[in-house]
């Protein structure tokens, strides 16, 4: 028992003094981004950045053909996009904030200028004698000067809910995370009362030193972007390709077969403007080159020249070298001056117009509506996600959970409830194992009631909460759930002396008088072994026997639950009929005991998380527990949940501290066998995420303390709970409302899905862009082009593609995809099966329409423009069907199985066919169209549809698919 002593405290100068040197009591909020950063940061995407280079060419041709609906439908594309994720997220944020309120304003009762009085929580300086009682906060970080019955719950920080504190050197647990003699802000009291001194305030707290590492800029890449870094790249190299190989043919054609002849002279001209021009637009073209070199897995880095200069200054590049190259022509007869060396105004004409035929063919290849699906489909994923108890705060983490390999999750709060609750009671003497009011069981009811510190909370008869001590709290919980009301015991008797719980006596005593039993009581709780020791008899099947004799029944009982990582209570009374005082120097004396039995108390493990961690395991995702708790309780909650097995041994589970000795090359081999670390730090669970990260895992976290957010910040993915500290949110991505690890496979099973839509929009747009890009290539070479007008490209590359990015993205989640392994970070979003549809429907297509071309093509050579009209709806109707096979695509389903489910999508196939029609009946001269008969529309319809058709019988005759 610690002595009290009598503490002076800072005076009001010391107190000012220690908040000019140390600081305010205060965490500095983490930096947020300003509104136009949030917003510009959208513009980091990778297809937003090639459809941007699209847009500014797209432009320089508006200037030469004087129209601009194309640029303005492209520019249009890429606000809706930026738009649509900025305001998401920032919709998102506002909820978390919402959510995440802090309050520094709690009042804490100091010693200062000798007297006891209260200031608030963000007033405390480093000096500061701080009185703490249970139920209370810690204020900040500080060494003990007393400790009476002291219990804190470090969950917040270590995962520990109930931990011993004392002064006392020889009691010091040295296994222990932190000091005994320690308490840390965040953590709270949980029984007893101590006195500490301030060390350390604010950011210098461990609370604050935590929550600096979980706001730090991690750099890490979501595997979606990488992915769509590389589709962007890809597109970029085969439109550069395509664009350079259009324009040399256009041109080598003309030099052959054209009645035009180019002087060697002039040609040199000509080489000198290309030359100027490619100078110019390096930091366009360059890259390309180089990320083609990155596909073919050849490893080159970029000039660092081209990433640091800017655009001015490439431009300007070029303009010298066009002047210096003129120069230089002088030795060569070139005279600038002289006509004659230049070609004339028709022929550059038509130079020009080849050069913008091939940054056309750029402008098709780029599929304008890909980040409007993507942006769509994450969209729309966080607010059906919220609805799941999943509230997104970071727009790509709905995808990225698709991707997750690895579940690294802190055990309490997130496997077990975080309330303890007796698991098993064996009072020996009680019949049939069931209260009732016979002396017994008055004695067991009674004594749980009266020698006992905690409370329950009724005011939600739904959901009551304890109060006080976990495990004694527990206890009464029991007895609620036998409809026994503690409250009318307690109140029923009087109390005469009690001894509180110490961590010297590991008991408690409290001696009454019982109106039950119309005697004095002494009854007394604590670890089992010690009550067990003090005790002289055992009640055990209505008689009473020597302690001997049932010493190895409870020492076994004992075993059996300590290996299942339970807390246990011992139970004894003695029903007192003399005077001799029973506490005597804060101990026990003159008693002869009787021992009435054992509680088994565990935080028990949630009921629907066994089949959540199952269902995880069977989609490839390893689950990893990361816990400051012991070796034992950490397996038992690994065996119980299913992830440690029978087979298992040392390999598969660690210390922090063991971990920590580990080199990196070591630790990286390890982390494929670990299943659980226990008596983890804070620092241990960052590193694991950062080496499993190595290995190429994608890594998701889940956590409710404070301990757990430089992992969640560090994670691809960090999921905190809804009930979790303000900082462990703050460093997430994704904050689970109800605190359930069922949440984080509807989250994965979400993610598969999304990534799921943006392949099937992906697929449907390249077969639409693959089709265009092939049809103007040719016109452009055999001398025609697309017969199709700038107006009627918006409504199809463009309108189209968003509307079926809505529709695509709105397919509701497919539970099955739960059953695939997770994709690799290397994989490319285009799959083979992908890219054989792709290549093979858009030759069709093209071969179709061609067709169709040749068809509508009289003699002369003419198409009316009634036969293009037919033509229009023709190609439109094509990608209409075709997008109803992408819907069915890798599902080995019908397409028409789940429509009803999918009302986004039938709405937007509705307002394509609609708006279809419309435009060709009322488009005039905007559209260039004319109305078709309904005989031609329902030709149209009818005979595109086979693409529908043959798509479904190839479904029946592959998968066997269910129509139901």
């Amino acid at each position: 028992m610690e002595n009290k002593k009598h503490h002076f405290g800072l005076s009001n100068e010391q107190v000012v003094e220690s908040r000019k040197t140390h600081g305010s009591n205060v965490l500095t909020p983490p930096e947020r981004a300003p509104l136009w950063k949030l917003f510009l940061e959208k513009f980091e995407d990778p297809i937003i950045r090639i459809l941007l280079i699209a847009a500014f060419l797209s432009l320089g041709i508006s200037f030469v053909h004087g129209t601009y609906a194309e640029t303005i439908g492209i520019f249009c594309a890429i606000f809706l996009a930026t738009g649509v994720a900025f305001w998401f997220e920032m919709d998102a944020n506002k909820k978390f904030d919402i959510l995440n309120q802090v309050n520094d304003d709690t009042p804490v009762k100091v010693v200062r200028n000798g007297n006891i009085s209260s200031v608030l929580k963000k007033d405390i300086v480093v000096g500061d004698i701080v009185i703490l009682g249970t139920g209370e906060e810690v204020p900040a970080d500080g060494e003990l000067l007393e400790a009476i019955s002291l219990q804190i719950d470090e969950s917040c920080l270590t995962g520990e809910p109930l931990i011993d504190k004392t002064i006392n050197p020889k009691d010091f647990n040295h296994e222990a995370i932190y000091p005994s003699n320690w308490a840390m802000r965040g953590t709270k009291v949980m029984d007893g009362h101590t006195v500490m001194e301030i060390r350390n305030v604010g950011d210098n707290t461990e609370y604050g030193k935590v929550a600096e590492i979980s706001t730090e800029m991690t750099g890490e890449q979501t595997p979606l972007n990488m992915q769509l870094d590389v589709l962007a790249k890809f597109i970029g190299v085969v439109g550069l390709a395509l664009a350079a190989l259009t324009f040399l043919t256009l041109f080598i054609k003309d030099l052959f077969m054209g009645d035009i002849s180019y002087t060697l002279i002039q040609f040199g001209s000509i080489g000198i403007v290309i030359i100027a021009a490619m100078v110019a637009l390096t930091k366009v073209w360059l890259p390309i080159i180089y990320d083609a070199y990155e596909l073919l897995g050849i490893e080159k880095d970029i000039p660092a020249i081209v990433e640091d200069w800017g655009w001015l200054r490439w431009i300007g590049l070029g303009i010298v070298s066009f002047i210096i190259f003129i120069a230089l022509g002088f030795t060569f007869r070139l005279n600038p001056l002289n006509p004659e060396s230049w070609v004339n105004f028709d022929v550059a004409g038509r130079i020009l117009q080849y050069f913008m035929v091939a940054v056309t063919l750029i402008v098709v290849a780029v599929p304008e509506g890909l980040p409007m699906s993507v942006t769509l489909s994450l969209a729309l994923s966080m607010r059906r996600m919220l609805q799941s108890h999943n509230l997104v705060r970071k727009m790509h983490a709905c995808e990225t959970m698709g991707a997750t390999t690895v579940i690294c999750t802190d055990k309490t709060g997130t496997l077990t409830q975080n309330q303890m609750k007796v698991h098993k009671s064996n009072f020996f003497g009680l019949k049939n194992h069931s209260l009732a009011n016979d002396e017994i069981s008055i004695l067991i009811k009674e004594g749980i009631s009266v020698n006992s510190t905690a409370y329950l909370d009724y005011t939600d008869p739904s959901a009551i909460k304890t109060l006080g001590n976990p495990t004694e709290a527990a206890l009464l919980l029991w007895l609620h759930q036998q409809k026994i009301n503690y409250l009318d015991l307690r109140e029923d008797v009087t109390i005469l002396e009690q001894l509180t719980f110490s961590t010297e006596r590991k008991y408690m005593a409290t001696l009454v008088h019982s109106n039950l039993l119309n005697k004095k009581v002494l009854y007394v709780k604590g670890a089992p072994e010690i009550v067990f020791d003090i005790c002289t008899d055992v009640l055990y099947e209505e008689s009473v026997k020597s302690v001997t004799a049932l010493r190895s029944t409870v020492e076994e009982l004992l075993l059996q639950y300590q290996n299942q990582a339970m807390r246990t209570l011992g139970f004894a009374y003695e029903i007192i009929e003399d005077d001799n005082d029973r506490f005597i120097n804060c101990q026990l004396a003159n008693t002869k005991l009787t021992f009435l039995g054992i509680a088994a108390i565990t935080d028990p493990v949630r009921k629907d998380v066994p089949a959540a961690v199952a269902k995880c395991l069977k989609a490839g995702i390893e689950v990893k527990i990361v816990t400051g708790d012991t070796p034992g309780t950490a397996k038992e909650i690994g065996r119980q949940i299913g992830i440690w097995m029978e087979h298992d041994h040392a390999h598969n589970i660690i210390t922090g501290s063991e971990f920590e000795l580990l080199t990196e090359d070591e630790a990286i081999l390890r982390v494929h066998h670990l299943k659980i670390m226990c008596r983890a730090r804070p620092t241990d669970k960052q590193r694991l995420v950062q080496i499993l990260q190595k290995t190429g895992a994608v890594v998701a976290v889940t956590g409710d303390g404070t301990n757990d957010a430089p992992a969640l910040n560090y994670a691809h993915v960090g999921l905190s709970m809804g009930s979790g500290t303000a900082v462990a949110k703050e460093a997430s991505d994704i904050t689970l409302l109800d605190d359930s690890f069922k949440s984080i496979a509807v989250a994965v099973m979400w993610g598969r899905s999304v990534y799921q839509n943006i392949q099937r929009f992906i697929l449907f747009q390249l077969t639409i862009n693959v089709a265009a890009l092939i049809i103007v290539l040719l016109g452009s070479i055999f001398g025609r082009e697309l017969p199709l007008t700038v107006t009627q490209m918006l409504w199809i590359n463009l309108i189209m593609d968003t509307f079926a990015a809505g529709a695509l993205a709105s397919l509701p989640p497919n539970d099955k995809v739960m059953q695939n392994m997770p994709r690799k970070n290397d994989d490319f979003i285009i799959t083979t099966a992908m890219r054989s549809n792709i290549l093979f429907v858009g030759f069709t297509f093209v071969v179709l329409l061609l067709g169709v071309l040749y068809y509508f093509t009289d003699n002369n050579g003419n198409i009316s423009r009634y036969d293009l009209s037919r033509f229009f709806s023709f190609f439109v109707m094509l990608q209409f069907w075709n997008m109803f096979n992408a819907k069915a695509f890798a599902t080995g389903k019908s397409a028409f199985k789940g429509l009803n489910k999918s009302v986004g999508f039938v709405i937007v196939a509705f307002v394509i066919l609609v708006g279809q029609i419309l435009i060709v009946q009322f488009g005039g001269e905007v559209f260039r169209t004319e109305p078709l008969k309904l005989v031609d529309w329902a030709i149209i319809i009818g005979s595109t549809s086979f693409v529908l058709w043959i798509g479904e019988i190839l479904r029946i005759f592959k998968n066997k698919i269910d129509f139901k």
